[in-house]
């Protein structure tokens, strides 16, 4: 596996970024809304039902709860896409970056986590802290059935809502591949977030033709930089509220 991204690359972009904390205008998810939220996706379980989470993107290299059996999977009817604004963690306000979420279409190859019984109050209520905080939030989760080796499951994946406050639309390839790689927020950059997501994919035998392509885009973009890369051009209005 040779992927072009490299980390020399990029540390052509490596710089400290403070956080700047929430927008001003941003109102975030409260104890009660994450409350509410987990109470709302458990009663939608399948009756008897393990709990399954399908993982894509960052949840591939850091999933945040304890799981207890991984197995590769597919969901059909979703795609994976950089449909997010970042505006926080690997974005600013000033250059925001992208995250991926499922958008709706085409399927997506991944790995779904099973969590104990045991665990599943805390498990979700960390998921759900670590992938949303804005309110209202783009990046929702819902049940999915993934196809796996041992047959259909019901699992907790998170979904791009399209008329979210957050939500990215299609963006020309070549303004992707500048968001990303010149896109860096107070935990690393969205380049370093597309690479890690490359190589687990990889890792597992799950080539994603798409962000294969983009990680070659980006490592030629980065590699075309001297110094101090320059603040691509806004491409649309970006509300603020998708920060995690």
């Amino acid at each position: 596996m040779n992927i072009a991204l490299t980390e020399d690359l990029l540390a052509k972009n490596d710089r400290t970024i403070e956080d700047a904390g929430p927008a001003p205008e941003l109102r975030n998810l409260e104890d009660r809304d994450y409350l509410e939220i987990r109470m709302r996706l458990l009663a939608g379980r399948p009756r008897g039902a393990d709990i399954w989470v399908f993982a894509y993107g960052s949840l591939l290299w850091n999933p945040c709860f304890e799981f207890i059996e991984e197995r590769p999977a597919t969901v059909y009817g979703w795609h994976r896409r950089f449909s997010l604004w970042l505006t926080r963690w690997r974005g600013t306000r000033e250059r925001p970056g992208l995250m991926l979420a499922l958008d709706r279409g085409g399927s997506c190859r991944g790995v779904a986590y099973r969590i104990s019984h045991h665990d599943v109050e805390t498990a979700i209520d960390r998921l759900l802290r670590r992938e949303m905080s804005a309110n209202p939030p783009t990046n929702v989760p819902r049940w999915v059935s993934v196809r796996s080796a041992g047959g259909n499951l019901p699992a907790i994946a998170f979904v791009a809502d399209r008329s979210g406050p957050g939500y990215a639309a299609a963006l020309p390839e070549q303004t992707t591949v500048e968001i990303l790689s010149l896109a860096v927020g107070h935990i690393g950059s969205c380049a370093d977030y597309l690479r890690k997501t490359v190589l687990q994919l990889e890792a597992r035998n799950m080539r994603d033709e798409t962000l294969w392509r983009l990680q070659g885009k980006v490592a030629a973009y980065l590699a075309s930089l001297q110094s101090n890369p320059p603040l691509p051009p806004p491409t649309q209005e970006i509300n603020h509220a998708c920060e995690g």
